[in-house]
């Protein structure tokens, strides 16, 4: 016997109720904002760093620096080993430049014939006798500093190279100041670098 159509979807309506009932209730959960991180202060930044590098004091290990300033074209330099400062001279049309060097070191460094030598021996040139010496090197007095500084050229295989070098005693140590590049970009360069060394200065 065929059941009433009425009976049948009765059944079904109660099928699709039960089945909706047993869904699994959605879940809320209330998350708590995380506080706003604080913001991290970053170091401050020297207004000009390049005027600060141009008119700097150093100290040697053995006792006060000096002062100096710069030439206004001359940048300062990355930071190397044993070096007090580093500055870049660019060269002409993208030719390459020249780099000065500041070291300084405790007492003599084997005084100014070692030293001499030794820049000439980069540039291939041979050592110098002891005679020789006086007539080599040109004499400064920059107010209580007494430096001396050499020129040396070496024309070989291009480029030549030129080197202005002065060797500076104070308090207890001997300051390097070497301009060393392509030979016309450190000839041309020789009026700022003695300028450059009579503006050395004990620092305060």
């Amino acid at each position: 016997m065929r059941r009433p159509l009425s009976v049948f979807l009765s059944a079904s309506l109660s099928v699709l109720a039960l089945s909706g009932c047993r869904r699994e209730e959605i879940q809320t959960y209330t998350v708590k904002k995380e506080p706003a991180a604080t913001p991290v202060a970053s170091a401050p930044v020297a207004p000009n760093a390049d005027a600060a590098m141009r008119n700097t004091a150093v100290t040697t290990a053995e006792g006060p620096g000096l002062n100096w300033t710069t030439p206004a074209h001359w940048k300062p330099g990355p930071e190397k080993a044993m070096r007090k400062a580093t500055f870049l001279i660019p060269g002409v049309n993208g030719a390459p430049g020249a780099e000065l060097a500041v070291t300084a070191f405790p007492g003599d460094v084997g005084g100014p014939l070692a030293n001499v030598n030794r820049w000439r021996g980069q540039l291939s040139l041979p050592p110098l006798a002891e005679g020789d010496l006086t007539a080599a090197l040109n004499h400064l007095d920059v107010g209580p500093l007494h430096l001396d500084y050499v020129e040396l050229a070496a024309a070989g295989s291009p480029p030549a190279r030129r080197v202005l070098g002065a060797l500076v005693p104070h308090a207890g140590a001997t300051w390097f100041f070497k301009l060393d590049g392509p030979d016309a970009v450190v000839a041309q360069e020789k009026p700022a670098f003695l300028a450059f060394l009579q503006s050395l200065r004990p620092a305060n």
